[in-house]
């Protein structure tokens, strides 16, 4: 009874111990959680429930042992991740700080990804690449950018920073710093060269085409007066 007790604790210990270190080695990741999503309530919450999160931990683990170019181990640690989270990220690929993923099921970042500081994604986002070429073949995100729900963003592209990547848009050219890009293939707007919020309304994202839509309509009465 005494032995069980004692492993018992000790199990209880490492298993408190594990979770503090990683608050302090995350705090960057937990501070962003905590900034960009309203529904996260409490420190405990975030650190056991949220899988955007675990992917990171297992992300950053996985990206220190590729770096040692340790064979094999770190695609196999990855592939658990994914496995846990429902989020791929390939040990290769470079993340910046405070990087926050919403939800995250079905979100796939391939090996040449790099990625800037203060950057979110939700769920369903795919940084891929377009074909079999070798090298560079996956996106840059610069810093403080929004990539929203089912997005694609794939190639050698260059998607500037305090940019917005609307839902399910789909983008294979490079984006300018400041604008906002929608619809497939990913059309782009500018939203007047400030930075884009990351707390943005989703569904006032302005459409470029409608945009153009309404100037001709505007024309159209113009002429008719």
């Amino acid at each position: 009874m005494t032995i069980c007790m004692s492993f018992l604790t000790t199990l209880i210990f490492a298993f408190v111990a594990f979770w503090v270190l990683i608050a302090i080695l995350f705090r960057q990741e937990i501070k962003a959680t905590f900034e960009r999503d309203p529904a996260a309530t409490s420190f405990l919450e975030v650190l056991l429930t949220y899988a955007g999160l675990h992917a990171i931990i297992f992300y950053r683990i996985t990206h220190v042992l590729w770096r040692m170019r340790i064979p094999l181990i770190p695609r196999y640690i990855s592939q658990l991740g994914r496995f846990f989270t429902g989020i791929e990220i390939h040990p290769g690929a470079t993340i910046g700080k405070e990087f926050f993923i919403d939800h995250g099921m079905g979100v796939v970042i391939g090996e040449t990804t790099i990625i800037g500081d203060n950057v979110t994604i939700y769920q369903g986002v795919t940084l891929g690449g377009t074909g079999k070429e070798k090298g560079k073949r996956h996106p840059t995100i610069g810093d403080n950018v929004v990539i929203g729900t089912g997005a694609k963003v794939l190639g050698n592209i260059t998607i500037g920073e305090s940019s917005y990547i609307g839902a399910n848009a789909v983008v294979i050219k490079d984006v300018p710093p400041n604008s906002t890009v929608v619809g497939v293939p990913g059309r782009i707007t500018k939203q007047d060269g400030k930075k884009i919020d990351i707390s943005l309304d989703h569904i006032h994202v302005l459409d470029p085409l409608l945009q153009e839509i309404d100037e001709l309509k505007r024309r159209l009465d113009k002429l008719e007066k």
